[in-house]
């Protein structure tokens, strides 16, 4: 018989996301002065966190790397110091977390982690936090007090799950809405979309904060996010009224008005590789997430243009993944109490 040493033995899962329209709008810098909206997916591949209790006084971390560490101050990893702090946790304690997709690939695991630890913490501590809060709580942690460059969509999304829109006002309040899609369009949609991983990983603060840098410095360029915005508004529109194709061609639009934002988005390669997949038959598509690397995302419509674009990125090396929607955001899939064998 194995026996569990442990008070609480929680493990949450928490979604990875993919952007469908209006993505950037979310950054302080541009809703701060416009508002922002923009539509976001859950997917179903997932960041997991587990929190236990040890009998030991000292605090086990395992990520990508692995520490122990006598107290606080000790810890290396910001986002778990961070979320400790807050939580009044300070000792006695396991963290360990796995990821489906390695982190830096641009869908949205920095934020899937610290909403998946605050949501296990809270289990472990058994507290109930409403989605709003906990996904306030989490971009206030990235945000506020680990002053990233980062917008407030991977924390929302990974708390809410599904396809939903949001609203974010000049204030930074998020108002979060189901998009009204039908189950035949969705199906239709998670079909004819392809996704290509670039093997580059890098650093999404990077693209963020040279977007930053270069609306303070050459303002015009606030003008493309505002376009990104509008077309937000319009992807919106046509997923909801079952407009596929015009969603392709919306998704080649934002492609072009977001590489306009910072020279960090794309490179000569993935232009390339991204007229390649439109020559084949895509009707639209973009990078993943803040730019660099990460997964280009194409849109198709028909099975020969899948087909040939399959074959044509498969013959350079570049892997094909699927990411099939998620329903829910975090949840905790585990809780096991004192006494259980």
């Amino acid at each position: 018989m194995i026996k569990i040493f442990a008070t609480n033995f929680i493990v949450s899962r928490t979604p990875f996301r993919i952007t469908l329209g209006g993505g950037g709008t979310d950054l302080p810098f541009f809703y701060e002065k416009e508002g922002g909206f923009l539509i976001s997916a859950s997917i179903k591949k997932y960041m997991y966190v587990l929190v236990s209790k040890r009998v030991h006084r000292d605090l086990l971390l395992s990520y990508s790397k692995s520490e122990m560490c006598s107290s606080l101050d000790d810890i290396q990893h910001p986002v778990i110091k961070e979320c400790l702090k807050i939580s009044n946790l300070a000792d006695h304690l396991a963290i360990l977390s796995y990821a489906d997709i390695p982190a830096k690939s641009g869908l949205g695991s920095s934020g899937s982690f610290t909403v998946g630890l605050l949501n296990a913490i809270n289990a472990y501590q058994n507290k109930y936090v409403q989605n709003e809060e906990l996904a306030e709580l989490a971009c206030h942690i990235q945000m506020n007090v680990l002053n990233e460059p980062s917008g407030k969509q991977d924390e929302y999304i990974a708390t809410f799950g599904g396809l939903t829109c949001f609203d974010i006002s000049k204030t930074g309040k998020v108002t979060s809405t189901p998009l009204q899609i039908a189950n035949s369009t969705k199906q239709e949609l998670e079909n004819n979309l392809l996704f290509f991983d670039t093997g580059i990983l890098r650093s999404a603060n990077d693209v963020l904060a040279d977007q930053k840098i270069v609306s303070e410095t050459e303002p015009e360029k606030i003008e493309h996010l505002r376009k990104i915005k509008d077309i937000g508004y319009r992807t919106k529109k046509v997923l909801e009224s079952g407009n596929l194709d015009e969603f392709g061609t919306l998704l080649d639009e934002h492609w072009t008005q977001k590489k306009n934002t910072s020279k960090k988005i794309s490179n000569p390669d993935i232009d390339t590789k991204y007229n390649l997949a439109k020559s084949l038959g895509a009707l639209g598509g973009k990078l993943i997430g803040a730019g660099g690397g990460g997964f280009l995302m194409f849109y198709a419509n028909t099975k020969l243009s899948k087909t040939n674009i399959r074959k044509k990125f498969s013959s350079l090396g570049m892997n094909e993944m699927k990411f099939p929607f998620e329903s829910k955001g975090t949840k905790i899939i585990l809780d096991l109490s004192e006494g259980v064998q």
